[in-house]
C-alpha cells in the first residue's frame, strides 16, 4: 500500500491533470459558443498558438477563428477525445484528439480531426495553455440530412441551439420547460 505521502502527490497530479483538462474545456466551449472570456481563459495572454493558417497569441486567435466560423458556419463542435498529459513541475506537455465537426452556411457538414499539442504552465496556481500546435489529420465533407427531430412540435422549447449566452447551456438553474411526454 502506498503511503500517505505518495497518495498525496498523486492525489495532486490528478488534481493539476484535471485544471489542465477544464481550460481545455473552456477553449472548445467558448469558442462553439462565441463566448470569448471562456475561450480567452484557457490561455495565458502572451501563448504563441499555431492553428491553420494562424499564427499568434490568443486575442488575435479568437477573432480570427470566430470570424471564421461565424461567416463559414452556423453550428460548430469541438470535441476532445483521447488526452495525454506529462506533468513536470509547473510545466505540463499534452496531446489532445479532437474532433472538429461543424455545419455549413450552405447546409452541408464539415468534420476534421487531429491533435491539440500544447505546452502548459501553471502561473499563480492557474494551469493555461502558453504553446499550442494544431496538427490536422484529416477533414471531409458529409452529406446533409435534416437535423433530427425538427418537424417535432414543441422540441425547441426547452431553447435552440446558439452562440451566446442565450444557449441552454448557460440557464442557471437549469429547468425542463417541455411537459412529460413518453412517446408510444
Amino acid at each position: 500500500m502506498s503511503s500517505d505521502t505518495d497518495k498525496l502527490a498523486r492525489l495532486s497530479g490528478l488534481l493539476d491533470r484535471q485544471d489542465i483538462h477544464d481550460a481545455l474545456t473552456r477553449f472548445s466551449r467558448g469558442m462553439d459558443r462565441f463566448d470569448r472570456e471562456t475561450f480567452l481563459s484557457a490561455f495565458h495572454a502572451d501563448a504563441e498558438i499555431a492553428a491553420g493558417t494562424f499564427v499568434g497569441q490568443p486575442d488575435a486567435l479568437y477573432d480570427w477563428a470566430r470570424n471564421m466560423h461565424d461567416i463559414g458556419q452556423s453550428a460548430t463542435h469541438h470535441a476532445l477525445l483521447n488526452h495525454s498529459c506529462d506533468l513536470d513541475g509547473d510545466t505540463a506537455h499534452t496531446e489532445t484528439y479532437y474532433l472538429f465537426a461543424a455545419r455549413n452556411r450552405d447546409d452541408s457538414n464539415w468534420i476534421a480531426g487531429g491533435r491539440y499539442i500544447d505546452r502548459f504552465e501553471r502561473r499563480d496556481g492557474a494551469w493555461k495553455i502558453a504553446v499550442r500546435s494544431t496538427v490536422i489529420e484529416w477533414s471531409g465533407v458529409l452529406p446533409t440530412m435534416p437535423i433530427p427531430f425538427g418537424d417535432v412540435p414543441g422540441i425547441h422549447l426547452n431553447g435552440v441551439a446558439s452562440r451566446g449566452p442565450d444557449d441552454l447551456s448557460y440557464r442557471r438553474p437549469l429547468t425542463n420547460l417541455r411537459e412529460p411526454n413518453v412517446p408510444a
